[in-house]
């Protein structure tokens, strides 16, 4: 038992019947107002069917994430939706969870990530090169189904190498679109039973349903023969055979699709907010422009530029920040402690969430405000570990989280290498909960060839 010394304390609590019209009204921006108000102090939220403690102190997120992490654990009702869809590997908890990471880790290393940024950068330039068309006609592009284009190819070469056809390909994609679209509804209302349907719930189903038919025809044709390769698909079939009958196809499967959405949505969405981010900050943007112009040019982006792209890597970094590719950690304690003086029970919910640790005026300054400068090598060292943690931490930190950042600074560079990106919208959009913070409004972006002085 890992218990803080000195006196405890009874949670303050927020009131369904104060917080109700809020969270009617606009849900983030009522659990953003409560973490607020509480400023790192932890306290109780009450949701009717449930009272999670919420924990934004950087301190309480560390003990949470990495000192107890044997004590929360991801289980419970608010992993149920989650669960649900990615079943017993990388996304669960115990010996299943202990297996997927090991299986998987290898893939993840440095030296397999930087074998596999060749593969990204010609996926990238290769699909970013389509947009030649419409810059020259200067059609507007939807910002998001077009971020999801780019990411969505890319992450096909990486996660399954060549052992995927196009139509197969062409049909996963669509499919997790519908899956992450309609899981809305039952991330936010986890209590409610299966028996009693939800707006989505049809869509979510099928498109579970061609994903499921998609990957395990994948499977059964390379079970026996999964041959070489650092993808993903490949190191997942070639332990099935060097564990024997321990591993099933759904073993495969529930990893597979894990990899697939976690690789996809998070990056899709974070990227769709960095073009309004930079619309409203124009000397990050010149800046951002004049680096990637030095060092890249005219020619396509390879894995060497990386290097150099120092602004770009902080403009990442930054857009994790205030938009986070996990906006919220649900945990449940196994065993008693306490928490900023709060004593959690056996049971009871912890909520972690980077997006609103983030926002925290205590923890950083003018949190709002879009500034890659706070991750300058001088400034990010100044920083409490977990102060800033868009990929969690802890034994359960994502361990993608090195392909993301690749992928995003090559995607920004070869879309900013090529165009000048125009933004048709009024004001930023709000966020809307849901599994990920997909911008509320749909909008778009106009390309002009970089070579125009337009």
């Amino acid at each position: 038992m890992d218990v803080e010394a000195g006196p405890t304390r009874k949670a303050r609590s927020f009131p369904l019947y104060r917080t109700l019209p809020g969270f009617l009204r606009d849900p983030l921006e009522e659990v953003l107002r409560i973490a607020r108000t509480a400023d790192g102090e932890v306290v109780r939220l009450d949701l009717g069917a449930s009272r999670p403690f919420l924990v934004t102190h950087p301190d309480h997120v560390q003990q949470v994430l990495r000192r107890e992490s044997d004590n929360f654990l991801r289980i419970g009702t608010f992993w149920q939706p989650l669960h649900g869809l990615f079943g017993d590997g990388i996304m669960s908890e115990g010996e299943p969870w202990e297996r997927s990471k090991r299986v998987l880790q290898p893939v993840f290393t440095a030296r397999n990530v930087n074998s596999a940024t060749d593969r990204m950068a010609e996926a990238i330039n290769d699909v970013v090169a389509r947009f030649d068309g419409p810059a020259r006609e200067g059609r507007p592009l939807p910002v998001l189904p077009e971020m999801s284009r780019i990411v969505n190819e890319t992450v096909i070469r990486v996660l399954f190498g060549g052992k995927i056809t196009q139509a197969e390909a062409d049909r996963l994609i669509p499919a997790m679109e519908e899956v992450a679209v309609n899981i809305a509804y039952r991330f936010l209302l986890p209590f409610v039973p299966h028996a009693v349907p939800l707006p989505g719930d049809r869509a979510f189903r099928r498109g579970v349903q061609v994903m499921d038919e998609t990957l395990y025809a994948l499977v059964e044709r390379f079970r026996n023969h999964p041959g070489e390769g650092h993808d993903i698909f490949t190191a997942l079939c070639q332990a099935r055979l060097a564990e024997g009958g321990d591993l099933d196809d759904t073993w495969v499967r529930d990893n597979l699709l894990a990899m697939f959405a976690t690789s996809t949505e998070t990056t899709t969405v974070a990227l769709s907010w960095l073009w309004p981010l930079l619309a409203e900050n124009p000397p990050v943007e010149a800046r951002l422009r004049e680096e990637i112009d030095r060092v890249v040019g005219g020619e396509p982006v390879r894995p060497s530029h990386l290097g150099d792209l120092v602004y770009v890597k902080q403009v990442i970094q930054e857009l994790l920040r205030l938009y986070p590719v996990g906006w919220i950690f649900p945990r449940q304690a196994t065993r008693h402690t306490v928490v900023g003086g709060v004593p959690i029970k056996p049971g009871q919910t912890v909520l972690i969430s980077p997006f609103l640790t983030h926002r925290l005026p205590s923890v950083w300054a003018d949190p709002l405000r879009f500034d890659p400068d706070r991750f300058a090598p001088e400034q990010a060292r100044r920083h409490h570990r977990y102060a800033y943690f868009p990929f969690g931490g802890g034994p359960h930190q994502c361990i993608g989280r090195h392909v993301f950042n690749v992928e995003a600074q090559l995607i920004l560079t070869a879309v900013m290498s090529r165009y000048h990106v125009r933004v048709s919208l009024p004001e930023r959009p709000d966020a809307r909960i849901g599994a990920t913070l997909r911008p509320k409004v749909d909008f778009t972006m106009t390309l002009e060839p970089a070579g125009d002085d337009s």
